[in-house]
């Protein structure tokens, strides 16, 4: 890893950084304006997903209004738009009056991993120090599955044609050992111009440390190939070893940014033309938003942006309903993901972020996903039936939306069990067609399979849900909890109708359902705080770290930190950061952050604190810890938060609390064994207390809430089902 620049002294030989590593939905109560008092106006938070783009709307009245529209994949600024369209008309509004009276915009996308996914980023090329063209291929040595020979490497974001080696070298400490050569770099650059490259990485070992040489090498790129489209430095993308992480997120950072910024620059342009001149922030896998300027550096930064969204979402929700420790899973039309929330904080990862095959070497909130939301394809091969990964997506939607799909998902099974209604679907928009679902199921399905349509649809569901438990149960084993300590916050359009069934899974008794559920994600964005994220590495045994230079590194981080926060308009005092140390025992491959309340006052009887610190936390997280040995350093890290307008109430509730008031009629809904004639009552209309024993189906504007038999669900006052499993 490179970094250990106190280690060894002048004239130490260079070495491989390596070498150093061991219907709407109301949520009422204005927020408390985070830039001073000022009139409320229109507040928007946006998350586009595989099938639809969630809009969440606070009203100047203090509502909050959720709306959902089909997701535009071929260019997602389209859906949103269409969202902010159908939001106007919802209000009797024109589009320009709405977005004239817009205060923020915030906005999740999956504008990066789309590209990750389908690998259609931009032609990208590596300048990268001499002897290191094959780092990237080399992974760690990292195999995701290690018992097939034949499993395929990724695909590659830069041929090897396209990696260039440059002489240069520093050492350790900076020092220049071999000057950079300039006309290398020009040779280098008119290559990647004739192979068709748009964006380029530069990676030379120790930037961090000095980054002169890639300051000039990008200096040469641009004066040499003054088109190309984007200039990926390693020392400002990932400023830390060691040398494999930062060559592949800074190849990634590349790959994606060319999409990003055009996709960002289109939504603006639309967004201008439609009136409104307010500032757009985009969510990050941190857990923050910032300004299109910020991410536009770091768009490898908005890798699962909107499924960090939704934790936040849940987090705040958590707070409210004073659950410090739960799961959070949110299941939409494509994908399940689960995030563990201990404390009242998602956990984040600093290291071994795995996304796409590719390694990602910033702070990310753990949110692990797997191929299973509403619309996975349901399908058998080899007498086995199989479910997901595969997605029907937006277009064509399950086979029951009417538009052309064919093949059979986990809607289709769920109308057919009876949870969905056949009328009023997605806040009245839409009829599902059960019979062509029926016949879909049974000709991929229930006939292959020798099965009536019933057992096939609950072979669909059941194979769904265990394969979501079991996701749940791998992210929960990584960090050492146990389920049935833990509550459960479901949401997205699917979380609720399948809440019930993980549950019973894990063994977990308590299930929350926020009434917003359905739009979850577009609420975490919206009440996301301004977050950067800064890391740099110093690489050293806690008994040998120079104070003066830790502390140096401290004070850089809080002056950068203040420079990228200024865009936001955020006046002093309302910025709070948190300085940490990235600690781990030797020989250990991750480290943790250990915070330093002390900050750039850090002196030597300090460092004997820090070092309990980072036993005792090592302790309560990962079970076990070392006290005997002497821990090691790592780098040093700053998150600085300016906190955004938060609603006061999550929820806008009705007023009946005896639920028969509320009582639509009854549906034959199936449980497992049989269908039951089940209860079904509108959700609108409740209030706090309303109480509803199971089995029921509570009709939200664009989700169903399952009670499954035996479970009792209880409204609480913050727009929360509290179910209660038998």
């Amino acid at each position: 890893m490179d970094g250990a620049a106190s280690v060894g002294g002048p004239g130490t030989p260079a070495r491989s950084e390596r070498d150093h590593e061991h219907g709407a939905a109301s949520v009422g109560g204005p927020g408390t304006p985070a830039r001073g008092e000022r009139d409320q106006r229109y507040r928007v938070g946006i998350d586009v997903g595989g099938t639809f783009t969630d809009v969440i709307c606070v009203t100047p009245a203090g509502e909050v209004v959720l709306d959902k529209t089909a997701t535009t994949s071929d260019d997602q600024s389209t859906g949103v738009m269409n969202g902010l369209a159908e939001l106007a008309e919802r209000f009797g509004i024109t589009l320009g009056e709405l977005c004239a009276d817009l205060d923020l915009l915030v906005h999740g996308t999956t504008t990066a991993d789309n590209t990750m996914i389908e690998m259609t980023g931009a032609p990208t090329g590596l300048l990268v120090t001499e002897g290191h063209r094959d780092e990237i291929e080399m992974r760690r040595v990292h195999k995701e599955e290690i018992w097939d020979p034949s499993y395929p490497a990724p695909s590659p974001i830069a041929r090897r044609r396209a990696r260039i080696p440059i002489p240069e070298r520093l050492s350790f400490q900076g020092e220049v050992l071999k000057p950079l050569d300039e006309e290398a770099v020009r040779r280098g650059v008119q290559r990647l111009k004739a192979l068709g490259v748009r964006s380029i990485a530069v990676m030379f070992l120790f930037s961090f440390v000095n980054p002169d040489h890639e300051r000039r090498a990008a200096e040469i790129v641009r004066e040499e190939f003054p088109d190309v489209e984007h200039v990926s430095l390693s020392h400002e993308v990932m400023p830390r070893g060691p040398e494999f992480e930062r060559t592949s997120t800074t190849l990634v950072n590349a790959y994606v940014a060319p999409r990003i910024a055009a996709y960002i620059g289109r939504l603006q342009e639309r967004l201008r033309a439609a009136g409104y001149a307010g500032q757009l922030l985009i969510m990050q896998s941190t857990g923050g938003v910032m300004p299109p300027e910020y991410v536009s550096r770091r768009a490898v930064s908005l890798l699962a942006s909107g499924p960090t969204g939704g934790v936040m979402g849940a987090a705040l929700a958590a707070r409210k309903a004073g659950v410090p420790d739960f799961v959070s899973v949110d299941m939409g039309g494509t994908s399940f993901d689960v995030c563990l929330v201990r404390d009242g904080r998602p956990e984040i990862k600093t290291d071994w972020n795995w996304r796409y095959r590719y390694y990602i070497g910033l702070p990310m909130v753990d949110v692990q996903s797997v191929g299973a939301g509403g619309g996975s394809i349901a399908r058998v091969r080899q007498g086995a039936l199989l479910v997901g990964p595969e997605s029907a997506g937006a277009a064509p939607g399950p086979v029951c939306y009417g538009r052309g799909g064919t093949r059979p998902t986990v809607t289709d099974a769920d109308a057919v069990l009876g949870y969905l209604p056949s009328t009023g679907f997605a806040g009245g928009r839409m009829t599902l067609d059960l019979d062509t679902a029926r016949d879909a199921i049974q000709r991929e399905v229930a006939g292959p399979l020798e099965l009536d349509v019933v057992e096939a649809a609950w072979g669909i569901e059941r194979i769904v849900n265990a394969n979501m438990a079991n996701a749940t149960r791998r992210v929960l084993a990584s960090h050492g909890a146990d389920p049935r300590d833990l509550s459960l916050i479901a949401y997205g359009g699917n979380g609720a109708v399948h809440a019930w069934a993980i549950a019973a899974e894990l063994g977990i008794e308590r299930i929350l359902v926020p009434k917003t559920a359905p739009a979850f994600s577009a609420l975490g964005v919206l009440v996301a705080d301004y977050v950067v994220d800064l890391v740099r590495a110093y690489v050293v045994p806690l008994s040998q770290v120079d104070l003066a230079r830790l502390r140096a590194l401290m004070a850089e981080l809080t002056d950068e930190a203040r420079k990228e926060m200024e865009p936001t308009g955020l006046p002093e005092g309302v910025v709070t950061t948190d300085l940490f140390a990235q600690m781990c025992y030797p020989g250990q491959n991750f480290d943790m952050s250990v915070p330093v309340p002390e900050g750039t006052t850090l002196d030597e009887p300090d460092l004997l604190d820090l070092a309990e610190r980072f036993h005792d936390q090592h302790e309560h997280e990962r079970g076990f810890c070392f006290r005997n040995q002497q821990p090691l350093l790592r780098g040093a890290r700053l998150v600085a938060r300016g906190e955004t307008p938060k609603p006061e109430h999550l929820a806008e509730l009705g007023t009946v609390s005896d639920v028969g008031d509320a009582r639509t009629g009854d549906r034959p809904a199936y449980f497992g064994v049989e269908f039951i004639e089940t209860p079904v009552y509108a959700g609108t209309p409740l209030g706090p207390g309303a109480e509803v024993a199971g089995p029921a189906l509570i009709e939200e504007p664009f989700t169903v809430v399952v009670i499954p038999p035996g479970a009792v669900a209880r409204l609480d006052e913050l727009g929360n089902y509290q179910i209660t499993l038998a």
